[in-house]
Order: structure tokens, then C-alpha cells, then sequence
């Protein structure tokens, strides 16, 4: 069965850092393209950044230059890595994963930042 499992949200002051990592289990496969989006309450789900599986990124033009994503390979595990952190980034964030076709979600960490 496959599962990506996320780990490293918490709370956090404004202007604060915070690195998400998400890793893949129950499959040898690399997967295609994985990104990372974020829920705030209240609101829709919305995308954060994305990698390819060959390591083109993108990013929503509110997390450029704060935010940074990156992935091993080898372990199967996609990164996020949050800096200034703003109490607008307070949200749940997911992990999301595209192997044959079929879209991966984990579970969501939380993450709050403190003003």
C-alpha cells in the first residue's frame, strides 16, 4: 500500500523557519511529479510548490523566495523548506504524490505561526 507520510510542522514566531519532509512507503518506484499545498480554515485547499521528477519546481507567487522544495530520489521523500514565516502561512499542509497516474495524498501537518 502506498503512503506518504508528512513530519516536521509545529508552531513557529513570525519570521521563523520550518523544513516539512514528506516520505513515500509501500512502492520501489520513484514518483513522477510531487508538490506540497496547504489548507487554512475556512478556506480551499491551494497549491504551495511543486517538483518534477526531474527536479523542475514551482511555486505560488506567495511563497516565492520564502519557500524552497527539493527531493531525494533515493529515499523517496520530497522537502520543504520554510523560511520568514508569516502567520498567513498558518495552515495544514499536505504532501501530495502522482505515481501511474494516480494521485498520493498524506495525512497533513500542521503548521501555525505565532505573531
Amino acid at each position: 500500500q502506498v503512503q506518504l507520510v508528512e513530519s516536521g510542522g509545529g508552531l513557529v514566531q513570525a519570521g521563523g523557519s520550518l523544513r516539512l519532509s514528506c516520505a513515500a512507503s509501500g512502492t520501489i518506484f520513484s514518483f513522477n511529479a510531487m508538490g506540497w499545498y496547504r489548507q487554512a480554515p475556512g478556506k480551499q485547499r491551494e497549491s504551495v510548490a511543486s517538483i518534477s521528477s526531474g527536479s523542475m519546481t514551482n511555486y505560488a507567487d506567495y511563497v516565492k523566495g520564502r519557500f524552497t522544495i527539493s527531493r531525494d530520489h533515493a529515499k523517496n521523500t520530497v522537502y520543504l523548506q520554510m523560511n520568514s514565516l508569516k502567520p498567513d502561512d498558518t495552515a495544514v499542509y499536505y504532501c501530495n504524490g502522482n505515481l501511474f497516474r494516480t494521485d498520493y495524498w498524506g495525512q497533513g501537518t500542521q503548521v501555525t505561526v505565532s505573531s
